[in-house]
């Protein structure tokens, strides 16, 4: 639209100035005016750069030195929270789960066996008592011997010290079922582990586990997940634009190898800007549900701004010290200082100086000055 407006006003010149030396009279010469009007403006910034993962999550063994005996999910997969993707070898778990169970069933019966010796043990130094104090009663009458005393005293000692024997006997064989119980939940634990379960739901972006590998939990891990199979563009942005840019922001997103444009929005405006390069980093997640591979390029169109205004062509603004527009009216040219908005598609956003309807130069500045006398004529709509 510019260029054809150029190109008129020169015809227009031309045919002014031959038509002036023609007729020897100073006829106003033809120039291009554009009507200032009310429109949309949407002004956009491009992001460039690859998918990722939203959130990756890492599923590794939890237990060493077992080998991968079944392998249930594959590159792509779409999993669900506590699904089995793999199966550990468990056959040493299950021995020791069975001398687990001996250990349990041997200390169950310590304590069994304690308990009775208890109640035996408590039955003797009761009767040990019993008679300890008969003797003491004949004895201070002066029928029973210091000898008889001596040895009630002394059997009553005895099965006392029988009895805290017995007693000690039990908790042992208490702290020892304790034990057997914990190793048995540390065992079943480790079995339970032995299946390799998702995390979370989402889909497989990798898998690394192989049969009869051994599993290792400081290893690489066996799978990766995407979870909930949220893919986003990850680009970064010049410091300039990125101070433009606001989560909820709408955009369109350009995949490598779709042929259809994908809905999306930005997610995340990094608060960081690279010092080296001074770049930051915008995520915009997809709204649709085609999810285009992990590490592949990618294009957005970011809106950033939105307005709905009066509008002139963007050629018709003429930019320095101060923002002026050339109104034609009445066939006079009047320079206007004016207030700048939004700039998109050719045209830009006017909020103050001039009005709905009034017809500005469309190529300001380059041949008309303030109070020239114009003959307007109407730009061609391309």
């Amino acid at each position: 639209m510019i260029i054809v407006a150029r190109t008129l006003l020169l015809a227009a010149f031309a045919t002014a100035a031959l038509g002036g030396a023609a007729s020897g009279q100073g006829t106003a010469p033809a120039i291009t005016v554009a009507a200032a009007a009310r429109s949309e403006l949407r002004e956009t910034v491009i992001l460039t750069g690859s998918f990722v993962a939203r959130d990756e999550v890492m599923v590794s063994p939890e237990v060493d030195g077992l080998t991968i005996t079944e392998i249930l999910a594959e590159e792509g997969d779409k999993v669900t929270a506590g699904q089995v993707l793999a199966r550990l070898n468990r056959e040493m778990l299950d021995v020791q789960l069975a001398q687990n169970g001996a250990q349990l069933a041997r200390a169950e019966a310590a304590i069994a066996q304690a308990r009775a010796a208890i109640a035996e043990a408590t039955s003797a130094r009761n009767l040990a008592e019993q008679q300890l104090e008969r003797t003491r009663q004949l004895q201070r009458s002066g029928s029973a011997t210091t000898d008889a005393l001596d040895q009630r005293t002394s059997a009553a000692l005895s099965t006392a010290a029988r009895l805290d024997s017995v007693t000690n006997a039990l908790a042992l064989a208490e702290a020892d079922l304790v034990i057997a119980g914990a190793q048995r939940r540390d065992i079943t634990l480790r079995i339970a582990r032995t299946e390799i379960k998702a995390k979370v739901g989402g889909t497989i972006s990798r898998r690394t586990a192989r049969l009869g590998a051994l599993a290792a939990a400081s290893g690489d891990p066996l799978f990766r997940i995407i979870a909930e199979s949220e893919v986003e563009l990850e680009a970064d942005v010049p410091e300039t634009t990125l101070a433009r840019m606001r989560p909820g922001q709408p955009a369109t997103v350009e995949a490598a190898g779709f042929t259809r444009p994908l809905a999306g929005k930005v997610r995340l405006v990094a608060p960081e800007v690279n010092r080296t390069n001074r770049l930051g980093r915008v995520r915009v997640t997809l709204t649709d549900d085609e999810r285009p591979p992990l590490g592949a390029f990618g294009r957005a169109t970011v809106e950033v701004a939105h307005s709905t205004g009066l509008t002139v062509p963007l050629s018709a603004v003429m930019f320095g010290p101060t923002t002026t527009v050339q109104v034609v009216k009445d066939g006079i040219v009047q320079t206007r200082t004016v207030v700048v908005g939004l700039r998109a598609a050719g045209r830009v956003e006017i909020r103050e100086g001039i009005a709905e309807g009034e017809e500005v130069v469309s190529v300001s500045g380059s041949f008309v000055r303030n109070g020239d006398r114009v003959t307007p004529v109407a730009a061609v709509q391309r």
